[in-house]
C-alpha cells in the first residue's frame, strides 16, 4: 500500500467516525462552539471537503481548479451559513458525495499539488490528506465530548 492510499484509508476512517458521532448525538442542534452547533460543525467540514473534492477532481482531469477565495475566518462562516438551510441528512449526503469524489481521483498518479484556497500555499496529495484527516479528527474529538 502506498503512502497516499494509506493516508486516504485514514481519511475514510475519519469520515466514518465523524458520521457515527453525528448519528450518536441526541441533539445535533446543541452548541459545540460559540455560535456553532454540531450540525454547523458537520456543515463546516462538508464545505471544506467539497472544496478538496472539486480541486482534486479538477486536477485529476486536467482542468484548472478554482480554490475558494477569501479570508479563512470568512470562508469558515460562509460554509456554516450555506449548510444551515439543509437538514443533517442532506449535509451528511453531501459529505459522502465529496468523499466519493475524492476516492475516485485522489490515487491518480498524475495528481500534483492541490490548492487549498487562494492566497494559501498548495499541498501535495499526501500532505493534503493528512491535513484534512487531522482537521476532521480535531472536530470529532470536540463533538465526542458532547
Amino acid at each position: 500500500m502506498t503512502a497516499r492510499s494509506e493516508l486516504f484509508s485514514q481519511l475514510e476512517q475519519s469520515v466514518t467516525r465523524l458520521l457515527d458521532v453525528i448519528d450518536g448525538l441526541p441533539d445535533p442542534q446543541a452548541a459545540v462552539y460559540d455560535g456553532w452547533s454540531a450540525k454547523d460543525v458537520l456543515g463546516h467540514l462538508t464545505f471544506w471537503h467539497e472544496s478538496f473534492a472539486r480541486n482534486t477532481r479538477d486536477l485529476s482531469l486536467g482542468v484548472k481548479p478554482h480554490p475558494l477565495k477569501g479570508r479563512l475566518m470568512d470562508l469558515n462562516q460562509q460554509g456554516v451559513v450555506e449548510m444551515r438551510a439543509l437538514s443533517v441528512e442532506e449535509v451528511k449526503a453531501r459529505l459522502r458525495a465529496a468523499q466519493d469524489l475524492i476516492r475516485e481521483h485522489i490515487l491518480n498518479p498524475q495528481l500534483g499539488m492541490i490548492p487549498y484556497r487562494r492566497g494559501s500555499r498548495d499541498y501535495s496529495p499526501e500532505e493534503h490528506l493528512q491535513v484534512v484527516t487531522d482537521h476532521i479528527e480535531k472536530h470529532v474529538r470536540d463533538l465526542s465530548r458532547r
